[in-house]
């Protein structure tokens, strides 16, 4: 068993060295146009180089020019402290917002004699106030 194994990783490196020739003829005259001698191993290795190339080549056009911004979460330090301000702000006036209209529906409520909620009914202190002429 072991030795089929071995014996077809040999054949498959073998396979991957032999040697192929690639003609290009004119369809019309039959000319030899050019020739290339060829290897599995040499195809494959023009491939990789070629993907590796075209991939190194879209990581620099994206890295090195203004296309960055437009990957989502990548921005600069100066835009991300503004949206953060920003957010903050929007939470506030949206806080501030939902006070204003619990108090409107509030005092509507009042106005209309439908209020039900708690009463206060505790005493306040009032400082008395001295009417005596000096």
């Amino acid at each position: 068993m072991a030795k089929k194994g071995n014996n077809n990783n040999r054949r498959n490196l073998e396979k991957l060295s032999h040697k192929y020739r690639l003609v290009i003829m004119n369809d019309d005259t039959y000319e030899e146009v050019t020739s290339f001698k060829l290897s599995r191993m040499s195809v494959y290795i023009a491939f990789s180089t070629l993907f590796v190339l075209l991939v190194a080549i879209t990581v620099a056009t994206v890295v090195f020019t203004p296309l960055r911004y437009y990957i989502p979460g990548y921005g600069d330090l100066k835009q991300r402290k503004e949206f953060i301000h920003l957010k903050m702000r929007a939470d506030s006036l949206e806080t501030a917002i939902n006070a204003r209209d619990q108090y409107l529906n509030n005092i509507k409520q009042v106005i209309n004699g439908e209020f039900t909620g708690k009463l206060d009914t505790t005493m306040l202190k009032v400082p008395a106030v001295d009417n005596s002429t000096y």
